[in-house]
């Protein structure tokens, strides 16, 4: 729960606040760099063990990419551990914006890729306990995360994200812990502003042969505007079990039920400048509301063939439903080519992964060696009613879609590392991708013409990166890859010019991305890195019509998103640990385009000047965290974010204004023998700022902004048996 109110029509206000907030950081740094490591107790040791960038468990610290690793105590200490926004925000070039809206996924992007998806995540791949939870077409979500039951969150960015196939601006990973012994059952149970409630079970144990780790957790929020309100119910589930000295099986289920979260939908700037707490006109009326129930489970079957090899079978399959309900007006639904104002969706994924590895050396050298191959596939019948029936708004009414939407992709990859020296290592693979889209159209009226059609999109992504360590405690590296993304399902629906079909006109943006950077350790107590990135994308995918429910989409020419970003993070005394970040991030248009203002679209003719800058990127964006305290007795912590304006739309008319916020929390943690009791209060939004959370990007009606609550207080209380 956070925080704060600046809005502006054009960027620069705020600038006082971000030149404090990074004036503060810099003189922390620079105090924090003069000073000698000093030592920390064995718990707050800085573990950096992953597995996303390279699929075998490296130190990151020797990985010539930018990947990082949020611990599960990081997601849930002094927190309500709902939403992933609340616990990355030391992951520099990443950007999760939580939009108080559980109607609406989580905006996710990394150095500014998937910053302009109107729902959903798109660009940034996402997997749990290497389980795909992005569709063939590259949209995901990460609302059935659950963080109580989480080890840790692996955010990979930069061109080695490419070996994940279609979409793969960056990963995120987030690992569910195994259970170990001796056994534990953890209760959990938070009260906080507007209505917040959130209670949490979570069971592990270790017996003989069996591990397991089960989570159920129960939220809900009241909201602080009307027609804002939101349950759900959660629950994660790993098994594993040693078949064999060689051989381990491990069962991942999950479960969400999120019934009638209740839709504010974003406001006007005029809107946000009069009362920030106010709901649109629209959601009261047709009292939106969305629906959303899924199930998934996996199996990952391991074996080693001897010391140095091992192969890994990976099967899953899922079932998501969606019923939403939106303020299409009952004018637009008059079009015959309308689909109406009510989503009904269902949809059945899954797929496998068959991959065999290699960690062994090669004339005296160290090298691992990975290679594999995927298969998913999504079938999604998808309806469309009114949302009317005679004057009575909001209910289901007559049927106006009813199709299916068939995806599916197939790849095959390899990617190795070898060092060279103690000095020299590199990194290095390719992927190649087949990705098929087909809708099957069962409503074909004399006035609705048939949609139904197919289209396959194929690439070849290598990637390549090279680590040089000077020193003991630096490491530098340089990456360049080829990446590509398809249009999704929902983009390739409907052609500009009204004419029935898909919009096979359609490219795939394609991309090359380098970065270059450092990474520095020393003595378990300071870390840090600072990378320099460049993406270039050919054919970047954008918005060409956008009118009574249904968007269209072209292809726009070249972009370019370049920047910075730097992280750092010290135990500069036992009890005291300071954690920094910034990103930068230059995300234009390097050609214009033109876009229509009239539906159907017989010629483009509103200009989009090259030079512009893509919408739903910040510039700027600073984290600084300040933590006290053990893992025992009182502890503290003091933090502070800064984001820079973001532009709404491809015009770049209006701007979401700057924002500085600062949380603090503190609590007590005790011990009654093997027993642990932990107590938390915790204040979001210190100043009462009130602010934009999220840009609904390029809306149409102007209704970009999703606010922000003020000043908002919650408290919690974990208690762990054993």
């Amino acid at each position: 729960m956070s925080l704060t109110r600046s809005l502006s029509l054009r960027p620069g206000r705020g600038r006082p606040a971000a030149r404090a907030v990074l004036l503060t950081a810099t003189a922390a740094a620079a105090w924090v760099l003069s000073a000698p490591p000093a030592p920390a107790a064995p718990a707050q040791r800085l573990a950096d063990v992953v597995v996303t960038a390279t699929r075998i468990a490296m130190p990151a610290f020797d990985v010539p990419a930018s990947i990082s690793s949020v611990s599960g105590a990081q997601l849930r200490d002094d927190a309500l551990g709902i939403n992933l926004a609340e616990g990355v925000r030391s992951v520099a070039g990443l950007l999760v914006r939580n939009q108080y809206d559980y109607a609406q996924d989580q905006q996710v992007s990394i150095r500014g890729i998937g910053a302009g998806s109107a729902f959903g995540v798109r660009g940034v791949r996402i997997y749990q306990d290497g389980i795909p939870q992005s569709g063939p077409d590259g949209q995901g979500q990460v609302s059935q995360f659950n963080l109580g039951s989480a080890q840790r969150v692996e955010v990979l960015e930069g061109p080695f994200s490419a070996l994940y196939g279609n979409s793969s601006g960056g990963v995120i990973q987030i690992f569910t812990a195994s259970g170990k012994a001796p056994g534990s059952l953890r209760f959990d149970l938070d009260f906080g502003s507007f209505g917040a409630v959130r209670a949490g079970v979570d069971a592990s144990d270790a017996l003989g042969k069996l591990r397991y780790n089960l989570d159920f957790t129960h939220f809900s929020w009241q909201g602080f505007r009307p027609q804002q309100k939101a349950r759900s119910e959660s629950f994660n589930g790993k098994v594993n079990y040693a078949l064999s000295a060689r051989s381990s099986l491990t069962l991942v289920a999950n479960v969400l039920s999120r019934p009638d979260s209740l839709d504010a939908q974003g406001l006007t700037a005029a809107q946000f400048a009069a009362n920030p707490d106010q709901s649109a006109a629209g959601a009261l009326a047709f009292h939106t509301r969305k629906t959303l129930d899924q199930q998934e489970g996996g199996l990952i079957f391991k074996h080693a063939l001897g010391a140095h090899q091992q192969v890994r079978l990976m099967g899953y399959y899922g079932h998501r439903s969606v019923l939403q309900f939106l303020s299409i007006p009952v004018g637009a639904q008059f079009a015959p080519a309308s689909s109406g104002g009510v989503i009904d969706l269902h949809r059945d994924f899954g797929g496998g992964d068959a991959r065999w590895s290699l960690k062994s050396r090669l004339a005296g050298h160290a090298l691992t060696w990975v290679a594999g191959v995927s298969y998913d596939t999504q079938n999604e019948q998808r309806r469309g009613y009114d949302n009317f029936i005679g004057p009575t708004l909001g209910v289901q009414g007559a049927l106006r879609r009813n199709e299916n939407d068939i995806a599916r992709n197939i790849d095959e990859y390899t990617q190795g590392s070898l060092s060279l020296s103690s000095h020299w290592s590199v990194m290095f693979g390719v992927r190649h991708s087949e990705v098929k889209f087909i809708t099957e159209d069962h409503f074909i009226t004399p006035r609705n013409g048939n949609d139904s059609g197919s289209v396959t999109y194929t690439a070849t992504s290598p990637v390549a990166g090279v680590l040089y360590a000077p020193l003991h405690w630096l490491h530098l590296y340089a990456a360049f890859g080829q990446g590509f993304r398809t249009p999704l399902a929902s983009e390739l629906a409907y052609r500009p010019d009204g004419t029935p079909g898909l919009n096979l006109a359609l490219r795939p943006a394609r991309s090359n991305n380098g970065e270059i950077g450092a990474k520095f350790r020393v003595a378990h107590t300071l870390k840090g890195s600072i990378a320099a990135f460049l993406t270039h994308t050919n054919d970047e995918i954008v918005v060409v019509t956008d009118s009574g429910g249904r968007t269209t989409y072209q292809n726009a020419g070249r972009t370019r998103r370049s920047g910075a970003q730097a992280s750092l993070a010290y135990h500069f005394l036992p009890l005291w640990h300071l954690q920094m970040a910034y990103t930068y991030v230059q995300a234009v248009y390097i050609d214009g385009f033109r876009t229509c203002t009239t539906v159907p679209c017989a010629t483009p003719t509103q200009l989009i000047p090259a030079g512009n800058r893509l919408p739903g990127v910040p510039r700027n964006s600073a984290y600084a965290k300040v933590t006290w305290g053990g893992r025992r007795g009182w502890h503290a912590s003091l933090s502070g974010q800064y984001l820079s304006s973001v532009p709404a739309n491809e015009a770049n008319s209006v701007h979401a204004g700057s924002y500085s916020l600062f949380d603090a929390s503190g609590g007590y943690r005790t011990a009654f023998g093997a027993q642990r009791l932990e107590v938390f209060l915790r204040v979001n939004n210190l100043l009462n700022r009130r602010y934009v959370a999220a840009v609904i990007v390029n809306q149409s009606s102007g209704a970009y902004f999703e606010p922000a609550p003020g000043i908002s207080v919650l408290a919690g209380v974990t208690l762990t048996l054993r």
